[in-house]
């Protein structure tokens, strides 16, 4: 069976204003040649270490319908499937705007300082589960992520979810507007990227600006544990937002959980949400996402969804990659579980991770070991959030600990000596002690902001399964 067209070209010429070569239709879109599908609408966008135009010849060698391009690209024939517009960026842009006009969807956008990623696909996995849902891929939540998530929404989309990002101030501010979402959710505020601001307050404004585009009668749906969540509930009411929904354990929470059972693989939850009780169970261990699923649960009863239904969906909850997702490395002797939480840290989502590497389970002689890589973008204090991690991983019952960057040494430093499995300083620097010190029956998790590139330790560690023991000697 074909799959739907999401573009045809009179569609993609009215959105974008281009002029086109050829006759064709779109089935889905890409900015990267190397995953291009056949049959997607290849967009050439030049950014600040490339150029796509380099890679729209191979994009339509791989079967792409037609390139989005500023320019007759090298190696393309005259009659190739093009849509030449002045700037390829603003297409995009174009289309996603276009797509979001179209559709008659329920738009759902998600922030927050850490757990937006997850609670999006949570969103996506139990509204899905109901009717047709259509979500941004992976983290694709920036000036490039949005606009391209947007433009693959069909437009038989009964709920789009859409997750924000952001660095700076201003960042949000744009990509609401583009989305005009009917129910903004924000996870939590908390010192990320703190460098690039003068508080944590200053990035609860900055968050605050999503409800700037927010449709007339929507919704907000915020942390009622957060510290900002007065503040943010403000902010929601003078940007003109309907209806407030609060989530978390605080006994004023509209969403709140009322007993919470926290087991090794999974979490048990008795909640009421919006006046119905529910039990539930999610399908990912860890405190933190009991709270995310709160106000999943919240979005569920706000966008009017079968709140039972969405409740037995959060049982088949499964992490993301780099955010928590667990596997078996298995050795000659044994085997040891490897929790991958090495996508992004920050002291918020670090405490959650340890917390829950706390109450993995371990064989016989097996030790909770973490694998810690510098938390970065904290500005003044890095030094003093990067030593604060040591009460919580004596609290959490941590058995090891590696570190590895010049903000970890710090942590490294303020440990009791028989909680050092050693530092390094850098991951790839780490991967021989780390190797080295692994047993059968740990537990073991890895966690650092992405620029530390903490997923070599990962990958390395999941390689150990592909080593065979030795033959021994004939003679």
């Amino acid at each position: 069976m074909s799959a739907d067209i999401l573009w045809t070209v009179p569609e993609a010429v009215a959105a974008t204003g281009g002029t086109v070569t050829g006759d064709w239709s779109i089935t889905g879109v890409s900015i990267d040649s190397r995953s291009c599908a056949a049959g997607d609408l290849f967009i050439a966008i030049s950014g600040p270490n490339m150029d796509g135009h380099d890679y729209v010849a191979d994009a339509l060698s791989r079967g792409c319908g037609a390139a989005v391009v500023s320019r007759l690209p090298d190696g393309v024939a005259d009659d190739a499937p093009l849509l030449l517009v002045d700037d390829t960026q603003a297409a995009m842009k174009n289309l996603g705007a276009a797509a979001r006009g179209r559709a008659s969807a329920r738009v759902l956008a998600v922030t927050g300082s850490v757990g937006k990623t997850g609670t999006k696909e949570a969103l996506f996995k139990v509204l899905n589960s109901q009717t047709r849902a259509h979500c941004s891929e992976r983290s694709f939540n920036n000036r490039w992520g949005v606009p391209l998530s947007l433009a693959r929404m069909p437009q038989d989309t009964t709920f789009g979810i859409f997750e924000l990002g952001m660095s700076h101030p201003g960042e949000i501010r744009e990509l609401t507007n583009l989305i005009r979402p009917h129910v903004a959710i924000i996870t939590t505020v908390q010192a990320a990227h703190l460098e690039n601001f003068n508080s944590v307050q200053d990035i609860a404004y900055a968050k605050a600006e999503i409800f700037e585009g927010v449709e007339n009668g929507g919704t907000a749906i915020l942390n009622r544990d957060n510290e900002h969540f007065e503040m943010l509930r403000m902010a929601a009411q003078e940007a003109g937002v309907g209806n407030v929904i609060s989530f978390g354990v605080h006994g004023q929470a509209d969403a709140r959980a009322l007993d919470i059972a926290l087991h090794s693989d999974c979490s048990c939850v008795s909640a009421e949400i919006c006046g119905q009780a529910i039990t539930y169970k999610v399908g990912i261990p860890g405190r933190h996402w009991v709270l995310n699923s709160l106000g999943v649960l919240a979005t569920v009863k706000a966008v009017g969804a079968d709140l039972g239904l969405a409740g037995l969906h959060l049982a088949e909850l499964v992490a993301p990659e780099g955010r928590g997702s667990k596997s078996t490395v298995t050795l000659p002797d044994g085997s040891f579980s490897l929790i991958d939480e090495s996508y992004n840290a920050n002291p918020t989502s670090m405490q959650a991770a340890l917390e829950t590497l706390g109450l993995s389970g371990v064989g016989t002689r097996g030790r909770r070991i973490a694998i810690l890589g510098d938390m970065l973008e904290l500005g003044d204090d890095s030094t003093k959030f990067h030593q604060d991690l040591g009460p919580q991983i004596i609290d959490a019952g941590i058995d090891v600990v590696f570190t590895a960057g010049p903000n970890m040494a710090s942590l490294n430093k303020a440990l009791p000596p028989s909680l050092r499995g050693g530092h390094a300083e850098d991951a790839q620097q780490l991967l021989e002690l780390v190797i080295k010190s692994v047993r059968p029956g740990d537990a073991v998790m890895v966690k650092g902001s992405f620029g530390s590139r903490m997923g070599s330790v990962v990958e390395a560690l999941e390689k150990m399964s592909d080593l065979q023991p030795p033959f021994a000697a004939e003679g």
